[in-house]
């Protein structure tokens, strides 16, 4: 290779903007997850003077991230920090009604317990809820790197600026797609391939609403696409798979493609 592309690699270093390693990310949010859900953990015993420690432990790893990026050192780091630990109650209790909604909706869910150790879904939702707190705090880069590391583990993208509410319940959940303005209410079902998109991808619309809204208790089954940021999917809807919507459907609606497919015996 030539000098100039060894020069050009060495200057660039001197441009990159200080930001932990994705690693350390999502160790860190990796690590907290045991310490809500002891149940991804073999076997423990924790005192509970331990648990405040250890909880203590990972207040300041989340400072020690923060005072790392380069985006945040102007920030009163502690402060932040203190906030987003002073959420994880509300947080777990969020955390455990999208639990509740797969153990209810999922034939193939034996346990909670099965739940949280095995299902992408929830570990992609419990990933995203941590990272929109932090997102709400005002953290920039960090809850992209937590939500983009829950999608290459899950293949479920869940942009950490999305609004969704409780009882969250995602089937299988690989190549679904969750835009930045999307907005999901209570007690909504998604299967895998569902994309809730933007019309257009144009940068000046970076500050629209782009991508859809989903009320309460709507069903919406694999690879239906719902694109934009005035389309409304009235509560108690059903999506069939692979309908394509860029305009809003009422309340109650049943939404399905029909294709036409023929089945012909032969005789044997």
């Amino acid at each position: 290779m030539s000098e100039e592309f060894y020069l050009h690699i060495f200057n660039k270093q001197r441009d990159i903007e200080a930001v932990p390693s994705n690693e350390e990310v999502a160790e860190w949010a990796i690590g907290l997850m045991n310490l809500i859900y002891p149940e991804r953990v073999t076997s423990p015993d924790y005192s509970i003077n331990e648990i405040k420690r250890l909880f203590t432990r990972q207040q300041n790893a989340l400072v020690n991230i923060l005072n790392a990026t380069k985006a945040c050192e102007n920030s009163d780091n502690g402060q932040i920090a203190a906030q987003i630990f002073e959420q994880l109650p509300e947080l777990y209790r969020k955390m455990n009604t999208d639990i509740s909604a797969i153990m209810e909706g999922d034939p193939a869910a034996k346990s909670e317990f099965e739940i949280i150790r095995s299902y992408p879904g929830f570990l992609a939702i419990a990933l995203y809820r941590i990272a929109h707190a932090i997102l709400e705090a005002d953290v920039p880069i960090i809850p992209r790197i937590l939500t983009e590391y829950a999608h290459s583990i899950t293949g479920i993208d869940i942009h950490p600026a999305s609004s969704i509410g409780e009882y969250l319940y995602i089937d299988h959940g690989t190549g679904l797609v969750i835009g930045e303005t999307t907005v999901i209410g209570n007690h909504v079902k998604l299967y895998q391939g569902v994309t809730l998109g933007a019309l257009s991808v144009e940068k000046y619309m970076a500050n629209t609403k782009r991508h859809p809204t989903i009320e309460d208790h709507v069903i919406i089954y694999s690879g239906a696409t719902i694109l934009g940021g005035e389309t409304v999917i009235g509560h108690n809807c059903v999506i069939g798979g692979n309908v394509w919507l860029t305009k809003s459907v009422p309340a109650g609606s049943t939404v399905y493609h029909q294709s036409a497919i023929k089945v012909e015996t032969k005789n044997l």
